[in-house]
């Protein structure tokens, strides 16, 4: 098997670099392989004819098409409100990121039987959190709220999450926008105590979601459609 990996490894050397050697006839005259395994080990040497024969096999692994991770490309962007496939924009904020608890808020909806598929770590532009409030932009607290968002302070941690009624279950997740109203048990209600500092965001209708999941995750690739082991055991009508 060496031999013959070996064989094939110098053959193709000797194309690309036009080689007259004796062992390149010798090899591209169809010599047994017996006879090619010596000429290589007398011109060569073991350690170089093993290395060529490493060097065929990484080349040939390279060459190798990537694997996809892309289940189903025909599911769009902000998913498909209604369905398995509904989708919803969840951000911790810079307050919940300093605070460490951005591996427990992923832990909850992971928990629960939602699936990731996007996940970023940014600061975000004013620009960015402008057209993510816009719906706030006349209240007093607006521009004190998008200097939180900016400063740079803390980052913010924004996720896009997949699964049956994600949307309103998001929200109720997270709690009441007031933690002061927020039940125990949920986000808000266990970490929170004012509405200033009230670590997360979530998309509050379909409508929201589409358009918070185009405006932060609006990029090539940053989001994975992928498909779960654990679906079947968590998705079902039965």
């Amino acid at each position: 098997m060496f031999s013959r990996l070996a064989s094939s490894t110098l053959r193709q050397a000797a194309r690309r670099q036009g080689a007259k050697s004796v062992a390149t006839r010798g090899l591209m005259t169809g010599s047994s392989t017996k006879q090619t395994s010596r000429v290589l080990l007398r011109q060569f040497g073991v350690a170089a004819t093993a290395a060529a024969a490493f060097t065929l096999g990484y080349t040939m692994y390279q060459q190798q098409p990537a694997p996809q991770v892309f289940a189903d490309a025909s599911v769009p962007l902000h998913g498909v409100p209604g369905t398995s496939k509904e989708r919803t924009f969840i951000a911790v904020k810079p307050d919940g990121v300093q605070r460490g608890l951005v591996s427990d808020i992923i832990g909850r909806f992971e928990r629960r039987g939602y699936k990731l598929v996007g996940l970023k770590l940014l600061v975000p532009s004013k620009a960015l959190a402008n057209e993510h409030y816009a719906d706030l932009s006349s209240k007093p607290f607006f521009k004190g709220l998008v200097d939180y968002m900016t400063n740079g302070k803390a980052p913010v941690v924004g996720m896009v999450w997949e699964g049956p009624s994600v949307i309103k279950q998001g929200r109720v997740m997270l709690g009441a926008t007031d933690p002061r109203a927020a039940g125990p048990g949920t986000i808000r209600g266990d970490y929170c105590l004012s509405i200033g500092r009230n670590i997360c965001h979530g998309s509050d209708s379909a409508e929201s979601a589409e358009k918070e999941i185009n405006l932060w995750f609006g990029g090539k690739g940053e989001i994975v459609n992928w498909a779960s082991n654990n679906e079947e055991w968590v998705i079902s009508d039965n």
